[in-house]
């Protein structure tokens, strides 16, 4: 086997790369001499020139150009080694897998998840979908967790449970522009005001509209939305009102320029963490369940 030193090999490469024994001793930081015997060294001990004068610079012979082929993937690995070693030595990420029901209010979700989201190395993954269809990706361990509007239905074929998180009354939202109108008459003003509702995917829609039947209202709807935030989007635009839960009227009023118009406390938004028992041995949704109950 022919023996070579690396250090001789790694000398040519950098003068391969560089195109001169000059250049290469600058950046190496060595005399124009010993990185000239050191190539000749590797040249020696292979047993084939590697280089030629090529006008005032040096070329790679078809045995050079076979060489520095080799050295480019060594010395490429090698300074990659830091980095690879940095990632080593560095905690892996704690992943958490959540399923997020399209009916939830999505400003929720940090209130909901905050035992969480100082998790040194999280790494949180979100899937937002219908119920049924998140169930089915719990039950082939695709999701960790699943924040829900609802309970999984206890005739469910997968072994799941549902915790209760609380729930919060409803408030009615809007931009400034429609604060003088409710405030003449608040309770018809909701049968006046062009209304935005969650669809029927969400349950608290349900509820509204038994409340608005119990209230004699036929509300004037002017647009329902799956995702609650497109349904904050086009109400910031003034296209009408909109119900959401107390926990999020912070970020309403403080960050999004809406209003608090009025209360609907008979109407809550109900929150629920829906697991698989295989799950619950997952050290961050232990830590949901401990400390995720609204207060």
């Amino acid at each position: 086997m022919t023996s070579y030193n690396y250090k001789h090999l790694y000398y040519f490469w950098v003068v391969a790369k560089e195109g001169g024994i000059s250049r290469a001793a600058e950046r190496l930081d060595l005399a124009v001499q010993t990185v000239s015997a050191q190539v000749r060294e590797l040249e020696r001990s292979l047993g084939h020139q590697l280089l030629r004068p090529a006008g005032r610079q040096l070329a790679l012979t078809p045995a050079g150009e076979a060489a520095f082929a080799q050295a480019e993937q060594i010395f490429q690995l090698g300074e990659k080694l830091p980095d690879v070693l940095a990632s080593a030595t560095v905690a892996p990420p704690v992943v958490l897998r959540l399923g997020l029901s399209d009916g939830l209010p999505k400003l929720a979700l940090p209130r909901l998840l905050a035992s969480v989201l100082d998790q040194p190395r999280l790494r949180l993954e979100c899937h937002e979908g219908e119920f049924d269809d998140l169930l089915a990706d719990l039950a082939l361990h695709r999701l960790d967790l699943i924040l829900a509007d609802r309970p999984a239905p206890s005739s469910g074929t997968v072994r799941v449970y549902s915790h209760a998180l609380g729930a919060s009354p409803l408030r009615w939202f809007g931009l400034p522009m429609w604060a003088d109108q409710w405030a003449e008459d608040p309770i018809h003003a909701l049968a006046r005001l062009p209304l935005l509702l969650p669809t029927a995917h969400a349950t608290v829609r349900a509820r509204l509209d038994s409340w608005f039947e119990r209230q004699h209202l036929i509300p004037r709807i002017a647009g329902e939305f799956e995702d609650s935030a497109l349904l904050s989007t086009f109400a910031s635009t003034g296209l009408g009102i909109f119900a959401a839960p107390a926990l999020v009227e912070e970020d309403l009023c403080g960050r999004q320029g809406f209003v608090r118009l009025g209360a609907c406390d008979e109407v809550s938004e109900q929150f629920f963490l829906v697991g698989s028992e295989r799950k619950v041995q997952h050290p961050l949704v232990r830590k949901v369940l401990d400390q995720g109950r609204l207060d």
